[in-house]
């Protein structure tokens, strides 16, 4: 959810007018996100929206904070299905118990939450509400039905990380999807509209180059805080892969490939101008080690290493300890 959005909820609400709050801007309330789901759905974000005031600004002030801070922070949401249930149940058969009162109240609540657990909202949240709603920080939704009568969700504020699948290749086919489910926004570039096009690549950006060559590769902007997977098909154009992505400064910059491919390569990118230390920053190969040979085996394991790779740049060293300590590894 972005600023723009924010501040219209804030001058409609003190305006004493109900936000208009829609599926762009809250993702999981979409009825894609929630196709199947009983107790949660577009008309429940109408609900919500109609049932904020004057009272839940402070929530959406601390909202806009923490975009000009850069904070990770999320609005969450939460969605009562039944009332009763909602208030009455306080554990379940295998979580500890959280008090003798289950939600605070029956009625939906915006709240916002970033990852120091600082949690704002209108009302006062009982301490099993709370354990929920300082879990939205994991993403749109978590632990959303472990209780009876409610259910949660958030969006975040905060940009999520861009993609660079460099080749449509049948790893990047699997990989696009995969990596745009796991919170990444994805950009595949071709030269060959036979294997960059919508039906291989629907719901991404497509940049499809004009000839038989990655030449306009150049003419492409990535931002250092993006990740560059070099995937290009029979490893044809990975050199002019590896060098934009260096040029461009990109955090994280992956390539497929074998140890003797690598070597072929490496002549060619050095020959360019690629310093060793430069070319020691390219992983290789790309995706973590655990036995991946088929396209999707072979996505599953670069989407993970993009995931563990966003995880340890967001963190410090000593958060990921005591994440890591809390889990028991």
């Amino acid at each position: 959810m972005n600023k723009t959005v924010i501040e219209a909820i804030i001058a409609d609400l003190k305006a004493g007018k109900a936000p208009r709050i829609t599926t762009e801007d809250v993702p999981a309330f979409s009825a894609e996100a929630t196709a199947g789901n009983e107790h949660m759905g577009p008309a429940d974000l109408d609900a919500i929206a109609a049932s904020l005031t004057a009272a839940d600004i402070p929530t959406f002030e601390r909202a806009l904070r923490a975009i000009d801070e850069g904070d990770l922070a999320w609005l969450g949401f939460k969605v009562v299905y039944d009332p009763a249930a909602a208030v009455s149940n306080v554990d379940n058969a295998v979580t500890k118990k959280y008090g003798d009162t289950g939600s605070a109240d029956g009625e939906p609540l915006v709240f916002f939450c970033n990852d120091a657990k600082e949690v704002v909202s209108s009302r006062e949240p009982s301490p099993r509400d709370l354990f929920q709603m300082k879990d939205v920080t994991r993403g749109p939704s978590m632990h959303n039905e472990q209780f009876e009568g409610l259910t949660w969700a958030s969006v975040a504020l905060f940009e999520p990380i861009h993609v660079w699948l460099l080749g449509a290749s049948d790893v990047a086919v699997e990989l696009a999807p995969l990596a745009k489910h796991v919170g990444f926004t994805v950009t595949v570039v071709d030269c060959d509209a036979a294997y960059l096009n919508e039906e291989r690549f629907p719901d991404v950006e497509r940049i499809l180059f004009e000839g038989d060559n990655f030449g306009e590769l150049a003419s492409c902007e990535a931002d250092p805080a993006d990740y560059v997977c070099v995937l290009t098909r029979g490893h044809m154009f990975d050199p002019e892969g590896c060098i934009w992505a260096l040029g461009q400064g990109a955090s994280y910059i992956g390539m497929m490939g074998c140890a003797g491919k690598n070597n072929k390569v490496y002549d060619l990118v050095t020959g360019a101008g690629v310093t060793e230390e430069q070319w020691d920053a390219i992983k290789r190969p790309i995706g973590l080690k655990f036995g991946a040979k088929t396209p999707a085996e072979l996505a599953i394991a670069i989407v993970a290493e993009l995931i563990d790779v966003r995880y340890r740049s967001r963190y410090s060293k000593e958060a990921i300890e005591k994440h890591e300590k809390s889990l028991g590894r």
